[in-house]
């Protein structure tokens, strides 16, 4: 595991994607910034001229550029490769954007936490808000599923809910109470895969509400985001524990140690060759390789 320094502990490396230009773009959820690791090391840090609009989760955009939420000041941020960022606001006053994800629509989606509610917005700014039929569900991340639709962790409660393209929402009950999803991703075997920071467990979801889960040997890990790689092993932090952990296909878990105290891994992307990237709020980039070893979990 290589570990790169991106910024002062106080930043606050958090949300982290692999962008059209290879690029490693995280977020600076602290210091208002948006990051680029290249594959050289090299860092370069970009200002949103407004230090406190905490920008969180990133992803890549239909179009080339990177979009993240910017949770603190309710906007979506957008960033092209050669680091010009614009921003744009969101209709719900204190919507709290959080999660955000390429559509299948060519638009991006985004989850609103505080205005319980998942949005969408074109590449020109065109925003549309759809609101949840659960209360309080506290939407977190969200990505696109293998059936054309969204999907995305409610929080708070328990589930996971696939939203249409036309905004409609059916929810999938999870459980085990206090689960807590937050990550979600689509993996490669066609269903959705999800870690629940509450009950220390990775889930899977078919597109029909099927439910697996696999429980951690450590349950007080909080496992925070999952990505999947193009061999079939799905990719998650543990946040409470400073460790990176792995899915294997045959269901096998395993998890590699970050060095070094206070780790606290949160994003996690995984680059078309299998490389692992996780943002580490202490104030670091790991890189991770497929190849790399890790020791069994239990």
């Amino acid at each position: 595991m290589e570990l790169f320094a991106v910024a002062g502990a106080g930043a606050g490396p958090y949300g982290v994607a692999v962008g059209a230009d290879g690029g490693v773009w995280f977020t600076l959820v602290h210091s208002g910034e948006v990051g680029r690791l290249a594959a050289d090391g090299a860092v370069r840090r970009f200002g949103l001229g407004a230090p406190g609009c905490g920008p969180a989760v990133i992803a890549g955009g239909p179009d080339g550029a990177l979009w993240f939420s910017r949770m603190r000041d309710h906007r979506i941020g957008r960033i092209d490769p050669d680091g010009t960022a614009s921003s744009f606001a969101l209709p719900t006053p204190d919507a709290g954007p959080y999660g955000i994800a390429a559509g299948p629509d060519g638009a991006l989606w985004f989850t609103e936490m505080n205005a319980n509610a998942v949005g969408r917005i074109t590449v020109d700014g065109d925003v549309t808000e759809y609101p949840l039929p659960v209360a309080g569900a506290f939407p977190s991340l969200i990505t696109a599923g293998p059936d054309g639709a969204l999907w995305c962790t409610l929080n708070q409660a328990d589930a996971v809910a696939r939203i249409g393209t036309d905004g409609e929402a059916t929810v999938h009950p999870l459980p085990t109470a206090g689960t807590a999803p937050v990550g979600i991703t689509a993996g490669a075997d066609g269903a959705l895969w999800y870690v629940g920071i509450g009950g220390g467990l990775v889930g899977r979801i078919t597109v029909d509400g099927e439910v697996t889960e696999y429980p951690l040997a450590d349950r007080a890990a909080r496992p925070h985001a999952i990505a999947a790689g193009p061999d079939g092993r799905l990719w998650f932090t543990e946040w409470g524990a400073g460790r990176i952990g792995v899915l294997t296909p045959d269901g096998r878990l395993d998890g590699r140690p970050v060095p070094g105290a206070g780790a606290e891994p949160h994003g996690i992307a995984v680059a078309p060759d299998g490389t692992v990237y996780a943002a580490l709020e202490r104030g670091e980039i790991a890189r991770l390789a497929p190849s790399e070893p890790a020791p069994d979990q239990g």
